[in-house]
C-alpha cells in the first residue's frame, strides 16, 4: 500500500506528510521503507502526548481541553499544523485509542480519528472522519489505522 501511495503521488507531482499519534510512526515507517520515497514523503511528526500535539503541531490547548485528543477538532488541527510545518502538498493526521486502556463509553478502544489538509485548500473545509476499528489488540488497531491513513494519502481520481 505504501508503495502505491508513493507511486500515485509521484505521478501527479504531489508531496505528502503525516502527523501521527496512536500509530506512533507506522505510516512514516511504511513510506520510508521504499527507496526514493524522499521525493514524495516530506515529513512526519509523532505527537503522542497532548503536550507534543500542542508544542510541535500547534494544536491549541483549548482544542485538546474542550474536545479531547481523540476528536475531529484535534485531528484537523494536527493536519493543519503538519501542513504548516512542512513543504508537503497534503497532510494526514491520525489520533486514537489503541488500547488496551484509555477507552470509555463514548470513545472505546479502537476509536481513531483522521483528518486531511490540502495546501491551498480552504482551512474551514474540514476533511475528517472518526472510525471504530474492532479491538483486536493494540497492534491490530494501530495497523488498521496506519492502513486507513495510507488510503487517505491516495490521490482522488478527478
Amino acid at each position: 500500500m505504501a508503495k502505491r501511495v508513493l507511486d500515485a503521488n509521484r505521478s501527479i507531482g504531489r508531496t505528502v506528510a503525516v502527523a501521527e499519534s496512536c500509530t506512533g510512526g507506522l505510516v512514516a515507517a511504511a513510506l520510508t521503507e521504499h527507496p526514493g520515497s524522499s521525493d514524495v514523503f516530506m515529513a512526519s511528526i509523532v505527537s503522542y502526548s497532548n503536550a507534543a500535539k500542542i508544542a510541535h503541531l500547534g494544536v491549541g490547548s483549548d482544542i485538546v481541553e474542550t474536545f479531547g485528543s481523540v476528536s475531529i477538532a484535534t485531528a484537523w488541527a494536527m493536519a493543519q499544523g503538519m501542513l504548516n510545518r512542512s513543504d508537503a502538498d497534503i497532510a494526514v493526521a491520525i489520533t486514537g485509542i489503541a488500547g488496551p486502556d484509555g477507552g470509555d463509553e463514548k470513545k472505546p478502544v479502537g476509536t481513531v480519528v483522521f483528518a486531511v489538509a490540502l495546501r491551498g485548500g480552504d482551512p474551514e473545509d474540514i476533511h475528517a472522519d472518526k472510525k471504530y476499528f474492532a479491538d483486536n489488540g493494540r497492534g491490530g488497531v494501530r495497523l488498521q489505522a496506519a492502513l486507513c491513513a495510507l488510503d487517505l494519502l491516495m490521490p482522488v481520481a478527478a
